[in-house]
């Protein structure tokens, strides 16, 4: 049969299917089976409840994107070129060209969220099914995920038009003016208030917001608030650009008392602390190094819940989490960060600007210039090092099978180290884990480090290949602690503030702080540095504590490391050990060429895009843009 015919056929096939299709009314009536009318959703318990579940899903991947917000912080470095770092960190970021910006931060992921948080509260204040309990439930979580969104465009780009109705098709006018940021403040606390209220005494789910979660974003938002970038007096008197803004009432409080802000601040996230939700907060003294290395890594993997004893606390208040099933970008954080000479990709390196300030085991600062610091600097250190950072030396899992005869003892390896070669030569042996690795060099970290936290360090997850389940930390019990201290510093409230900061430090096995005042600041800031790294307040701090330009506006530091074998060593197989080695450490600047980093004060706020300033001319634009 030619061609001609076969096509003949299957047209008068088609014809007849039609035909016949297009007189029957079930045909025509037949509705997707990949969607669901509204009316039908807001008309049956179970689909209402999955339209509110889904709008968690503007989480993203919680802070475990590939490219993470530490990066673009002093925190770490991205290993990978481009990514749109260099626009955040040399401050080249604009309008048109804002460089890397997450979801869980970008205006129009945000703002999609926030309308679908209306639509949800829209049908809910008349609901279509019969189960109040549920939708108090559903409202409160509603509440939660708009003020929750809200808080992540406030603390990006200051004050952003507060948008409470669901606009339809046909509107007469879609563009809106930004909100003071004290309207902003005002809306989101509200909705917290109203969260806390309609959760109070609802059933608990892993991922879902609770009563405790929106008061801990409710001492958040408010901590902002009464933070020095948000003061318009304090932040003009630190910033020309600032002083010079037209529109202040964007950035900040025009007016009222900075105390009485401090005093909100300092009761909400007392709301919070009086819960006694946190894991080993309870201790009167240390504990010893070791458990506090295993308390810390305890926390990290998902707030303590992993531990036995589940009276010791839960510290997890809200966690972005991430199953088998779904094959998402945030469960391979190990991945992303392990050392390449695990087959990883070394992507966001801890700095050595990082590593410094950790303190000694003693509570004094790390110091170069001490010849014990400088000859041995990962030894005596605060165990939240051990627990976040892997350096040179450190252990860590079985390599994999094709790296197991390189390193048969599972360390990192980092540095340059002399070894004899098999004409009996000393030659120069680059670590598995540097930018010059057998392995894979083009994966290598630039800093000399590898990230650490958040890693499940479970032997048997092969993190190249293996998905991990390890929660995003969205809120936790610690941060509320450590916003509690901050106020009561700011209050001149220092006994009560050691006492708490001391608690974090008992967990971990550090020394009590007893200064007070500005020292007692600065020894607070340095805490919750190191006890929040990675985990997206760095970012934030530096900007609301007007501290950036000596932070974040300072090239990254790196570390050299050369292994000089001992006169009569006969090492042919690399590995850490001091008996064989004597070991030098140098500090080192980034090269520029890599990334150069500077800071600009228009990267106090950051542009809102000329797309959204095109479609809305009733915006103003932040300053220096």
């Amino acid at each position: 049969m030619n061609t001609s015919r076969i096509k003949q056929i299957y047209m008068y096939v088609f014809v007849a299917f039609f035909a016949t299709a297009s007189c029957s009314d079930d045909f025509v009536d037949t509705k997707p089976l990949n969607e669901v009318e509204a009316s039908e959703v807001w008309a049956d318990e179970g689909l209402s409840e999955a339209f509110v579940i889904d709008i968690y899903n503007g989480f993203g991947q919680g802070g475990f994107d590939e490219e993470m917000l530490a990066s673009a912080s002093d925190e770490a470095l991205f290993t990978h070129s481009g990514r749109g770092y260099k626009e955040f960190n040399g401050a080249n970021s604009n309008p048109a060209s804002q460089g890397w910006i997450s979801d869980n931060y970008e205006w129009g992921n945000m703002y999609k969220r926030i309308r679908a948080t209306n639509i949800a509260l829209k049908n809910l204040e008349d609901p279509l099914f019969d189960n109040p309990e549920l939708v108090e439930r559903l409202k409160g979580e509603a509440r939660f995920l708009r003020a929750f969104f809200y808080q992540q465009l406030l603390r990006y780009y200051g004050a952003v038009p507060l948008i409470e109705k669901v606009y339809e098709l046909r509107e007469e006018d879609y563009t809106v003016p930004r909100n003071t940021y004290e309207e902003c403040i005002n809306f989101i606390v509200a909705d917290c208030d109203a969260a806390i209220e309609l959760l109070d005494g609802q059933p608990t789910a892993l991922g879902r917001a609770t009563n405790i979660s929106a008061m801990a974003l409710k001492a958040r938002v408010l901590l902002y608030a009464a933070s020095d970038l948000h003061d318009i007096p304090t932040a003009s008197s630190n910033s020309s650009l600032i002083a010079g803004y037209s529109n202040p009432e964007y950035l900040g409080y025009t007016s009222g008392s900075r105390t009485e802000r401090w005093e909100k601040a300092k009761a909400a996230a007392k709301a919070v602390v009086d819960m006694n939700k946190g894991y080993q907060l309870n201790l009167s003294e240390p504990v010893t190094p070791e458990e506090g290395e295993e308390n810390y890594i305890a926390v990290s993997l998902g707030g303590g819940s992993s531990v036995a004893d589940a009276s010791a606390g839960i510290e997890l208040l809200l966690g972005r989490y991430f199953v088998d099933e779904k094959d998402e970008g945030g469960a391979y954080v190990g991945r992303n960060n392990g050392p390449n000479g695990y087959h990883n990709w070394s992507g966001n390196t801890p700095t050595q600007n990082l590593v410094d300030d950790y303190e000694m085991i003693d509570g004094s600062r790390f110091d170069w210039n001490n010849p014990v610091h400088a000859g041995a600097p990962y030894n005596n250190r605060d165990p939240r090092l051990y627990a976040s950072i892997l350096h040179d030396g450190a252990d860590w899992k079985p390599r994999t099978d094709d790296v197991t005869e390189r390193d048969t003892v599972n360390q990192i390896q980092t540095g340059r180290y002399e070894v004899i070669n098999s004409q009996g030569e000393k030659e120069v042996f680059y670590g598995l884990d540097t930018r010059n690795s057998p392995i894979e060099d083009w994966n290598g970290s630039y800093t000399g480090y590898t990230m650490r936290k958040f890693i499940d360090p479970n032997p048997a997850i092969v993190d190249q290949n293996t998905r991990q389940q390890i929660p995003w930390p969205v809120l936790k019990y610690t941060e509320a602690v450590l916003n509690y201290v901050e106020a009561c510093i700011e209050l001149g409230e220092d006994e009560e503030a050691r006492n708490w900061l001391n608690k974090i430090r008992y967990r971990v096995g550090m020394p009590e702080i007893t200064e007070s005042g500005d020292a007692l600041m600065e020894r607070y800031r340095n805490e919750r540095r190191v006890e929040l790294a990675y985990e997206e307040h760095r970012f934030h701090d530096v900007r609301r504590w007007m501290i950036a330009e000596e932070t974040v506006g300072q090239q990254v530091r790196t570390i050299s490391i050369f292994g000089a074998l001992k006169p009569g060593a006969d090492v042919s197989v690399y590995h850490y050990d001091p008996e064989s080695y004597d070991y030098t450490y140098t500090p080192q600047t980034l090269d520029p060429g890599i990334e150069n980093r500077t800071w600009l004060d228009k990267m106090y706020f950051i542009s809102i895009h000329r797309d959204e300033m095109n479609r809305n001319d009733k915006l103003v634009q932040n300053p220096g843009y």
